[in-house]
């Protein structure tokens, strides 16, 4: 099998397996506990948050554990709209491409109250620091704006956005869950206040994820409980899938830009592959994207047949985000960019990763090729494209 959905998910690697096995052996119990075994386990622990807090640009005391990015993302909004509260500030600003886990919550507070600015993004996927700015307003709480996107790759201007939050004193938040082990996040540098990622998107285990708060602005916890993460996130640290997460990023990073060279060589290679069938379109800027992601719309499919047919010849790929495969709608995200619903329903995501190689990109090319074109025969659309009944969307 050729697996191209490393945005869905990473194979937990070796360096994280080998590290989680080792926790479980030696490191089994509860870090809470005072006696000598929970003391061993608390000592991996706050080394795992050590090493995560490094990867990042942050200091330890800064990291707090969750289950995932969902979680994360939620934490960091829903902490920011009380804290907002508290001070008079109802509005929340974000951006139309975000992922659900952003949207969600974001949709469920102005249920309760608060107003939400989805800033646009242009047609290359990349939202505008001045149209971020021109959101903003006096009782602005919150912007969060997602690293790098999770469909099409684009990579958004955290560092200039986060200036522009800091500048007015608004608390920025960025879902950099594609985006860390892949790309350098540097939260000092790139001036961001809150910041979620996940263990399973750079061969760490799956169900564990952190979430960096800026030391001095106030965290809510959304799971009460216990006094675990200093009284933020209650319930027992999963200390092995922890100390797996901080061994994949540490690996994930030292090779961090070997690793994205090659990939993105790669991905070039696919991109203009795909580029030679006819009406097929790049979603996403060509340039300022992840090293690894490819995301191509082709008109007169279904991305579903697309995918299946694909399967069967021994290909992982996914029309989008993982989180709403089972979903008949359109890409969200391919909607704020401009592609109409009939063009967004025949997209496929093809995400690399270190494992991929040069031999599975040309077969890939030629398989997509091959059921491109199978779906076309039989397609009633294209033959009205061909027949110059309906206008072609894509030229």
């Amino acid at each position: 099998m050729i697996y191209l959905d490393n945005a869905a998910t990473t194979k937990t690697g070796q360096v994280a397996q080998q590290a989680m096995v080792a926790c479980m052996e030696e490191c089994w119990g509860n870090p809470s506990s005072l006696h000598t075994p929970g003391q061993r386990a608390a000592e991996v622990l706050e080394r795992a948050r050590e090493e995560i807090a490094s990867a990042i640009g942050a200091s330890a005391q800064e990291i707090y554990f969750t289950s995932g990015g969902s979680e994360a993302d939620n934490q960091a909004i829903r902490s920011a709209a009380a804290l907002g509260r508290r001070q008079g500030k109802t509005h929340l600003v974000s951006t139309a491409i975000e992922h659900h886990a952003v949207l969600h919550t974001l949709a469920a507070l102005e249920k309760e109250g608060f107003t939400v600015t989805l800033v646009p993004v242009d047609e290359s996927g990349i939202v505008k620091v001045a149209d971020v700015e021109a959101a903003l307003r006096e009782d602005t709480a919150l912007v969060s704006v997602m690293f790098a996107n999770n469909e099409i790759g684009t990579l958004q201007p955290v560092e200039e956005i986060g200036r522009l939050c800091r500048e007015r004193k608004i608390p920025f938040h960025t879902d950099a869950v594609q985006a860390v082990g892949h790309v350098p996040v540097d939260v000092e540098q790139q001036n961001i206040d809150l910041l979620s990622l996940s263990g399973h998107k750079f061969h760490g285990p799956r169900g564990v994820g952190a979430l960096y708060v800026r030391r001095g602005l106030p965290l809510f916890p959304l799971i009460e409980g216990g006094a675990q993460e200093r009284g933020k996130r209650a319930g027992t640290e999963n200390t092995p899938a922890i100390v797996g997460m901080a061994a994949a990023l540490k690996e994930a990073c030292a090779h961090r830009e070997e690793n994205a060279a090659r990939e993105r060589k790669l991905r070039d290679q696919l991109i203009a592959g795909l580029e030679q069938i006819p009406h097929s379109a790049l979603n996403g800027d060509r340039e300022r994207r992840l090293p690894g992601n490819v995301n191509f719309c082709f008109e007169g499919i279904e991305g579903e047949s697309l995918l299946l047919l694909l399967d069967d010849k021994g290909i992982a790929a996914s029309s989008g985000s993982a989180c709403t495969s089972g979903s008949l709608d359109p890409s969200h995200v391919l909607l704020a960019i401009g592609r109409p619903h009939e063009v967004a329903h025949g997209s496929l995501r093809l995400t690399l990763g270190e494992e991929t190689t040069e031999e599975e990109i040309t077969k890939t090319i030629q398989a997509v090729e091959e059921v491109v074109a199978y779906l076309r025969a039989m397609s009633p659309v294209w033959r009205q494209l061909q027949k110059g009944e309906r206008a072609y969307v894509i030229q």
